[in-house]
């Protein structure tokens, strides 16, 4: 019996929810006193994660599995599971771990719990906390299947050390067909991405048009931050689709989040309601985010966000 996390990574290197997954499989492990595998898709070094409290950790190297599909990847990890004798199975909540962790339930029979935010509660029955109605609650998940997939939401658990030592195992998988095939991939580079950001500016139709931007970016820059925007933004094209956030676009569960210039539509505030804190700067008093805002500053953007990056930068360099 084992306790089976999948440590995503792109073009080799891990992600950032790969050490969260492994630090909360870890602990699951621990409450049902069983070993912890990892499970690695091409990924360059696999021995980090033993920092994580990884005891055996399984890697699989093809190039057929690349870029990521779905289905492949599912049954992938559905055949590491049932070598390991997997009775608990963990994978992030992110885009593609949404997609993953279904096909991954289907295959093995198993129960999914996705958007888990704490170790269970009890393993006996097997009880999960998870959020629920747009982060607006949380609900106590019961899983009653013998075998289990835990969708772990991000920014939820943290990432903790529990350094181990291990053993690693080489797997030859069986790659299934797809009839989904991927011409291209585009990838951000040189900045910040939303999924792996412990900060996100966000700006919307307060900044007038796309040519005001660049005091968003500067903004982020010195945070050390991802730029975020809202759907009418994007769909305006005065800033690309993957910065979309809210509802109907990418989750944000940041440690802060910055809206400039954003209303505060029931649809964004459900995407970003997971972050811990949450700043508003905003001309309306009424904007419907301040009453969401754990801060919030009543002003014109283009005279306080000038501020805040002057204030920010003499602070950086004291």
């Amino acid at each position: 019996m084992s306790v089976l996390v999948f440590a995503d990574s792109t073009e080799g290197k891990f992600k950032k929810t790969a050490f969260e997954v492994v630090s909360y499989g870890k602990k699951v492990a621990e409450q049902l006193g069983s070993d912890l595998v990892v499970l690695t898709i091409n990924a360059t070094d696999a021995t980090e994660l033993y920092k994580y409290g990884a005891t055996k950790i399984v890697t699989v190297a093809n190039d057929n599995l690349s870029p990521f599909n779905a289905k492949q990847y599912a049954a992938v990890l559905t055949q590491v599971a049932n070598k390991e004798n997997a009775t608990v199975v963990v994978i992030d909540s992110s885009i593609d771990g949404l997609y993953l962790a279904p096909l991954v339930a289907v295959n093995l029979e198993a129960g999914y719990a996705s958007n888990t935010v704490a170790l269970p509660t009890s393993t006996s029955p097997f009880t999960v906390k998870r959020k629920a109605f747009s982060n607006k609650a949380f609900s106590n998940t019961e899983i009653t299947t013998d075998k289990k997939i835990i969708g772990l939401a991000k920014n939820s658990f943290g990432i903790h050390e529990n350094p181990s030592e291990g053993t690693t195992e080489n797997f030859d998988a069986k790659i299934a067909t797809s009839g989904v095939k991927s011409e291209s991939v585009e990838r951000v580079t040189g900045k910040v991405t939303i999924a792996d950001a412990d900060t996100v500016v966000s700006a919307g139709r307060g900044l007038k048009g796309p040519e005001n931007w660049p005091m968003i970016e500067e903004l982020a820059e010195v945070l050390n931050a991802a730029t975020a925007c809202s759907k009418p933004v994007s769909d305006l094209g005065w800033r690309p689709h993957a910065e979309h956030v809210g509802q109907t676009g990418k989750p944000v569960a940041s440690n802060l989040y910055i809206a400039i210039g954003i209303s505060g539509a029931i649809q964004h505030l459900a995407g970003i309601n997971a972050s811990k804190v949450k700043v508003v700067i905003n001309t309306d008093p009424e904007a419907p985010f301040f009453k969401a805002a754990d801060y919030g500053v009543v002003g014109d953007a283009f005279e306080v966000v000038p501020q805040l990056i002057e204030k920010l930068k003499a602070f950086k360099a004291a």
